[in-house]
């Protein structure tokens, strides 16, 4: 195996690690004017993939992506494990937003998920007429590994394709 593609495959399960130890995304939304604003979500991954989030209307970024039907996510290092605050390993997603209706199939099933991963507060939430189920399905990403090693996110498969100097 060529070095190279060693070192893609390691970057490649570095972003993949990176995601799946969070439980929680940051969020990225634009209001009605035009603002951006930012919060999180704990969520789950659905079978293809996507990001399945359970918000409240109360919450404006519910609003935001229920107008918009579009916002980007964040999974950043922690500070406690990064070497240098500045140089923090991050995936950026920008993601198209849909709601999942209480009538479709799967809205059960992603709610177990949900109440599997999260627990009695799902169980909760969900009998709350204000709460949305989302998807956000990725269309674009960028995977930035450190100082000088940055990826462009090639979806669905999640394949990083090395950035440099322009």
């Amino acid at each position: 195996m060529n070095p190279s593609n060693r070192v893609e495959r390691a970057a490649e399960a570095a972003c993949r690690q990176l995601v799946s130890a969070r439980e929680t995304l940051l969020l990225s939304t634009v209001n009605t004017e035009r603002q951006p604003e930012i919060s999180y979500a704990p969520y789950i991954r659905d079978r293809v993939g996507d990001f399945v989030i359970f918000v409240s209307e109360l919450a404006t970024h519910t609003g935001n992506l229920l107008r918009q039907g579009e916002a980007a996510v964040m999974f950043i290092e922690s500070e406690a494990a990064s070497r240098n605050p500045f140089s923090r390993q991050r995936v950026i997603l920008q993601c198209r937003a849909t709601e999942v209706a209480r009538e479709e199939g799967r809205y059960p099933v992603l709610l177990a998920g949900l109440e599997e991963r999260f627990g009695e507060t799902v169980a909760l939430l969900r009998s709350l007429p204000d709460f949305h189920l989302i998807t956000l399905t990725p269309r674009s990403g960028r995977y930035v590994a450190g100082f000088g090693k940055a990826y462009d996110i090639e979806l669905p498969d999640w394949t990083l394709l090395p950035l440099g100097p322009s």
